[in-house]
């Protein structure tokens, strides 16, 4: 199993946090994992995408240029992105910082309204995991569980009381990502 998987929207949206995550899980289950992020020098409201590679062997090298999966949280990323992943693979993407339609026939494309389940959930926090989540029920790369684990390891100790209401938004995730096109 080797998945590349880009990670992409502006600062802010929990992209690099999403992604350490992902790679935290993979390592738990002892898999070889690479993270490598790249953002902008703002901090909120600049671009960030993070590269995550897990893998049953050894990794190469960090650096991807297609993408078996990329997951698009704004139209800027799309752009960047969409061309960038192989032929058959799979296009995940937010309904609210999506405008314009995914022109690409050869991969799967999924939509996730991940910022308006956040907004009926009453936490925008949870937006990320809202993805992370329709991420898992495509490509179950790692178990939930191990979501939980990682998340656990990444979150200061005092915000461990929020690992449920996070664990909801996973599992709801799972539930709202919707296939639009199969690949041709």
């Amino acid at each position: 199993m080797l998945q590349e998987i880009v990670i992409s929207g502006f600062g802010g949206q929990g992209v690099l946090s999403m992604g350490k995550i992902l790679a935290y899980s993979g390592i738990m289950e002892d898999k070889e994992v690479s993270w490598f992020p790249a953002y902008g020098p703002e901090q909120r409201g600049g671009t960030a995408n993070v590269t995550v590679i897990i893998s049953d062997e050894s990794i190469s090298s960090p650096v991807v240029n297609q993408y078996d999966i990329a997951i698009v949280l704004n139209q800027p990323s799309l752009e960047k992105f969409e061309g960038r992943v192989k032929p058959g693979g799979t296009l995940i993407y937010d309904g609210y910082g999506i405008h314009k339609k995914v022109e690409r026939r050869d991969i799967n494309v999924y939509r996730i309204n991940a910022m308006d389940e956040s907004m009926k959930m009453n936490n925008t926090k949870v937006f990320n995991m809202i993805v992370l989540g329709g991420l898992l029920k495509i490509s179950p790369m790692v178990e939930v569980e191990n979501v939980m684990e990682g998340l656990k390891k990444s979150l200061p100790e005092r915000h461990h009381k929020l690992l449920p209401m996070n664990e909801e938004a996973i599992l709801r995730g799972m539930e709202i990502i919707q296939l639009e096109q199969k690949a041709v």
